[in-house]
Formats: structure tokens, C-alpha cells, sequence
């Protein structure tokens, strides 16, 4: 094979799904002369797992992505088949949107705005390897031989890289879907001296539509008014879902063919997501349960295809049947994709900086499960992240990063980068120490000024986000300030939400921090009920409600932010400095962490160590 050089790029992104997407869409939107790379154009964008977008934890990525200027929200409010709020009736801090995408549709919406995105080439082509000098990347040859110089790198391979598909007794070198498997860029990237690891991810049944009895299952419809992702228009629900369960004859043919479970017998070697397992992993670790609920959903508005949410499994194909036909409504389930597990190379996240570059190879970023974690979601916003520092090291620019306090982008990060995972990383609310700072409702206010820095946001976006601003605080304002005169209709409402009535008024703020008393509750009494837009009512009455809360936090973000900005240097030895115990000086000396913030959520640096680093670095470093 002839090799020869193909034309100049800046970035090259290796890989086609959520997490290159957003990569390429941010450097290419910035400026910059980027390619994507992708095993085929026909699956750009693909779902190969649940036909869904957001989740509890996840719905607030999407909304900080779309607040960034990403696509992700934006395709699934165009393809959305229903939507639900998650948590809807828990506080503020962890309601989640998540919505049932058209699979298919959301692919063809991400592969037109691919091929029409100026600065950006869609490239069929498989990258065999990374090229580097000493100075770092110097572009990505193919399999075809043509070498692609370019600034910078972004490897976001999914579960191509390596990847191989097990069912039962029957294992085979494949990507997600049966496509095609990335194997030569393995080796490459182990010759750059990068660790690799080896996860493993899985995915349910699909079955056809007309052989369910859907009489026997419980209908779960959309929220009768449907959130969007972001600042859109409102979109109606197409589409029902529905919950099915397991029963006990499930768990018996589950348990009596454990032995040919390739997860139990040994022939799985990949790591597995632990809050996402398969259905036989539920029959064991939870043996006390009579039944685990199945999520019943449409794959699209053209196809006939359903998924079994929670039937992921990787037992052989005759035992899914006998289990799925076990269950109440789906007697007659006709397959029309097998279950399946699919194990697939990633890095090590602690391999790479805040920015998503690895720390030892000068242009080279890693994003989505590439860099270990699992998700759409999780994987989008990596690809954001990469993208915009790609194009801003080939610009000259300072890198761009975000802060556990401001954003769960930047948690899932530090996350990631700082702690390492041993497990497909899976972001959660809990995983948040600022959750009630970062709410969905409020993922404009954090980070659309950022977005419109970078040149993501548009103009008139940005205008029409000052102007809502605007309305929230003179809303907020008013509430504070204005009080309602003492009145029956006002005692009324006091005594039907269990108060005592006062014959007195009283600031409209104080009244709606009354729990069980809401801002429509007030609008109503001063007329005003429908006057302003619904997400703005919920907004004010989400930070009035929580004030004291909200106060409280932004105390800690301060307290902890002069941890941040107390900078290290990156030539420190820490190896030399006295009353570091030894492991931490190990960790320290091969993370290199940025701030003494990073390092104290640094696995095995302790708050001693964190106590020798201060005074090492008050004494001018020279302890």
C-alpha cells in the first residue's frame, strides 16, 4: 500500500458518535478546519443502546451542553417521542429530564448537521494510527495510507476500540451494532505509552411491536406539559411507554443457566457498569427481590422495534427467549435483535489534564467512553469539552475549563481526571457535593455567558438570555419587596394548606418560603395568574424557596475556592518534601494536580498531606 499525504486539518476527531460529535461540531463552530472520522457515515450519531437522551444526573449534562452551545438538546427536542421529568415530585436539585428519542431520526438530524457545518469534513474511514513527533501530534494515518496532518487529536471511539460482542458461548471481534471493530489503533496508542483498560458495557433485547399484549402492561405516559431541553419551543408527546416486570419464573431460568452466563463463566473480562447491570447480575446481587421492573419503550415513529430497558444480558440467545417470554405481556415477544455484551479498549482517565489532553502527549485528547465512562450524556459533554480546547490550543489560546462548583460537566471531569475509574463512570446527582447550585433550571445562567465567549452562542441567543435574566430578577424583585394586603382570599389559602389565618398580609417572598405555598398560588391572589412564562415562575420560586440553602452553598463554593486558586507548580519533587507520606507523594508526583483543591480529591492524599503541601508552599517551597 502506497501512503501518501492527504490535506492539512487542525483537528482530527477519531469517531463518530455522541462524544465526536460535539467534538468536532465545537472546533469546527470555533473556527477551525476539522475532520471527523468514522467507521461508516451511515451511523453517525447512532444509539447502539437506549433510544433515550438525559436521566437522572444525565438530563442535567444535556442542559449544561445545550447551555454551552452544544447539539445533543437540541436533536432530542427534535426527534423526541415523549417526554418525562424524573423526580418530578423530590426537590429541585435532582429532577432529571429525560427524553424518548426516534432513534433512527436522531441519527439522520446529527449526520445533517455534520455535513452541513462549515469547517467540518464527514470522513468514512477507519484511523490506524496516531502520528507524533517529539513536539506531540502531528496528524492520523488510515487504513487506506493517507496521512492526515493535523494540530490536534480527539480519540472518542465508543466501543469500537477493541471491540468484541459475546452472547452466550459465541464471542466475535465487533463494534456496537455488528458493526466494524477498531483494532489496529489499539496497538498505536499502547505504543504512545498510553495504559489501556478494558470495560465492558450491554444492551436488552429488541422486540417487535405487534407481539406484545400491551393490556397486561402499565401505561407510562409524557408529562402533560413537556419540559424541553433548553430555551425551545414546547413539543408535544408522540408516543407511550410501558413498565413490565419480571416474576419469578424469570429468576429461575436466569439462575439455572448461570453457568453459561458468559459474565459468570469467565469469558467476560471488561469491567461492567455498575449502576446499569445486566439483568442476570440483578438476579444474583439482589436475590431477595420477587421482580425488577422493565422499561417498555418505542424505538421510533417508523420502525416496529422496541426496547427492553433492563433486560440487558449476555446470556446465549435461547435462555433470553425462554426469560423475555416469561414475563407478563411479552408471552409472544418476537426478537428482532439479540441481547447482547460487548467488552472494548478505553484509557485511563488519570492520564489526562482537566482539559481532556493527555498530560504527556502535546495536542492529543481523549473524550467520552474512550476516557472510561459511560453514557450518551457523559460522553456529549466530554466531546465539548475536548473540542473547545483543541480549537483553542490551535488558536494559541488559554484552555477552557469548568469547576465542580459550577457545573456537573466540570464534576464529571474532575471526576474522572482527579479519582480515576475502575468501573464505567456513570454521572449521578449524588456525585455533586453543589447539586442545589446546579439545577437544570439554572444551567443558562452558569454557562451560556461562557458558550457566547467561546463563539458557540449565537447573537440573538445571547440577547434573548440577558432579556429573561432580566425578567428573573426584576420577578425575583419584585417577590421580595411587594407584600399582599390581609384578605379572606388570603387566609383562605393559609388555612387550606394548613396555617393558621392572620387577618394580616405579608411580604409575597416570606409567604411563598411557607412550605406547600406556590408562586401561582400568589399570582392567582394578585391576578396575575398567567402573566409570566411558566419556566420563569418556577425559576423564581425555586431560588426564593431555597435561599437560605442556596446561601449556604455558595459560602462552601467560596471556602473552597481559595483551595483552587492556590496553584502548583508543575516541577515540584514531591518525592523530597518532608511529612509527605509516601503514597501520596507517589500519587502527587505522577497526577501532577493543578491546585491544591485537585489534589486533596487526589485517592489516598489525605487532609495531613494537604496540611505538609500548604506549609510547603507558604514557606516558598523550599521545605
Amino acid at each position: 500500500m502506497i501512503k501518501y499525504e492527504a490535506e492539512k486539518l487542525d483537528i482530527a476527531v477519531v469517531g463518530a458518535g455522541h462524544a465526536g460529535l460535539e467534538a468536532a461540531f465545537a472546533g469546527a463552530r470555533m473556527g477551525c478546519k476539522t475532520a471527523l472520522f468514522t467507521l461508516t457515515n451511515d451511523l453517525v450519531g447512532n444509539m447502539p443502546c437506549n433510544p433515550s437522551i438525559g436521566g437522572t444526573g444525565k438530563g442535567h449534562l444535556v442542559f449544561e451542553i445545550d447551555a454551552l452551545g452544544g447539539e445533543m438538546g437540541r436533536a432530542a427536542n427534535e426527534v423526541m417521542l415523549q417526554s418525562r421529568m424524573l423526580n418530578a415530585s423530590k426537590g429541585p436539585a435532582v429532577r432529571s429530564l429525560r427524553m424518548q428519542a426516534d432513534r433512527v431520526r436522531y441519527r439522520d438530524y446529527m449526520k445533517k448537521i455534520a455535513e452541513n457545518t462549515e469547517n467540518l469534513i464527514l470522513k468514512q474511514s477507519e484511523v490506524v494510527s496516531v502520528e507524533t513527533d517529539e513536539n506531540g501530534v502531528t496528524g492520523v494515518t488510515t487504513s487506506f495510507g493517507a496521512f492526515y496532518p493535523a494540530k490536534c487529536v480527539i480519540i472518542s471511539t465508543g466501543t469500537s476500540l477493541g471491540g468484541r460482542i459475546i452472547v452466550g458461548e459465541e464471542a466475535y471481534s465487533s463494534g456496537p451494532d455488528n458493526t466494524l471493530p477498531a483494532n489496529r489503533l489499539t496497538e498505536c496508542l499502547q505504543n504512545l505509552g498510553i495504559k489501556l483498560v478494558r470495560f465492558k458495557t450491554g444492551t436488552p433485547p429488541r422486540i417487535h411491536a405487534d407481539s406484545i399484549d400491551y393490556s397486561q402492561l402499565e401505561r407510562q405516559d409524557g408529562d402533560a406539559e413537556p419540559i424541553m431541553f433548553g430555551s425551545y419551543p414546547r413539543r408535544e408527546n408522540l408516543l407511550p411507554c410501558y413498565i413490565a416486570y419480571t416474576n419469578a419464573e424469570t429468576h429461575r431460568i436466569i439462575r439455572d443457566n448461570l453457568s453459561r452466563s458468559p459474565l459468570f463463566s469467565g469469558v467476560i473480562h471488561g469491567t461492567g457498569p455498575r449502576y446499569c447491570p445486566s439483568i442476570e447480575d440483578k438476579v444474583v446481587r439482589f436475590a431477595d427481590k420477587e421482580r425488577h421492573q422493565i422499561f417498555v419503550e418505542p424505538m421510533g415513529l417508523d420502525t416496529k422495534e422496541v426496547y427492553l430497558q433492563g433486560l440487558s444480558s449476555s446470556l446465549p440467545e435461547e435462555v433470553q427467549l425462554q426469560l423475555v417470554h416469561s414475563i407478563k405481556g411479552l408471552e409472544n415477544a418476537v426478537f428482532m435483535r439479540t441481547a447482547y455484551a460487548i467488552e472494548y479498549d478505553c484509557c485511563d482517565p488519570l492520564q489526562l489534564t482537566n482539559t481532556l489532553e493527555f498530560r504527556d502527549i502535546n495536542g492529543l485528547f481523549g473524550a467520552g467512553q474512550f476516557n472510561g465512562s459511560s453514557g450518551y450524556e457523559e460522553a456529549a459533554a466530554q466531546g465539548l469539552i475536548a473540542g473547545i480546547n483543541a480549537a483553542l490550543k490551535v488558536k494559541g489560546k488559554e484552555p477552557f475549563s469548568l469547576s465542580r462548583s459550577e457545573s456537573y460537566i466540570g464534576t464529571l471531569i474532575d471526576d474522572l481526571v482527579t479519582k480515576g475509574t475502575n468501573e464505567p463512570y456513570r454521572m449521578m446527582t449524588s456525585r455533586s457535593e453543589y447539586r442545589l447550585l446546579l439545577r437544570q433550571d439554572n444551567a443558562e445562567t452558569r454557562l451560556l455567558p461562557k458558550g457566547y465567549e467561546l463563539g458557540l452562542i449565537s447573537e440573538e441567543r445571547y440577547n434573548d438570555f440577558l432579556e429573561t435574566e432580566k425578567a428573573l430578577a426584576s420577578l425575583i424583585e419584585t417577590l421580595e419587596h411587594e407584600s399582599i394586603k390581609g384578605c379572606e382570599a388570603l387566609d383562605d389559602l393559609l388555612e387550606e394548606r394548613g396555617y393558621e389565618r392572620t387577618g394580616c398580609g405579608m411580604v409575597k417572598a416570606e409567604l411563598l418560603r411557607r412550605p406547600n405555598v406556590y408562586l401561582n398560588d400568589i399570582l392567582s391572589l394578585c391576578g396575575q395568574l398567567g402573566k409570566y412564562d411558566p419556566s420563569l415562575v418556577y425559576r423564581a420560586e425555586t431560588e426564593i424557596k431555597y435561599s437560605g440553602y442556596i446561601k449556604r452553598q455558595l459560602a462552601e463554593v467560596e471556602r473552597f475556592a481559595k483551595l483552587e486558586e492556590k496553584r502548583l507548580p508543575q516541577n515540584i519533587d514531591y518525592t523530597s518534601i518532608r511529612g509527605l507520606r509516601i503514597e501520596a507523594a507517589q500519587k502527587l508526583q505522577k497526577l501532577r494536580p493543578e491546585s491544591i483543591g485537585r489534589a486533596s480529591r487526589i485517592s489516598g492524599v489525605s487532609p495531613a498531606d494537604i496540611s505538609v503541601l500548604l506549609i510547603y508552599l507558604a514557606q516558598g517551597g523550599n521545605r
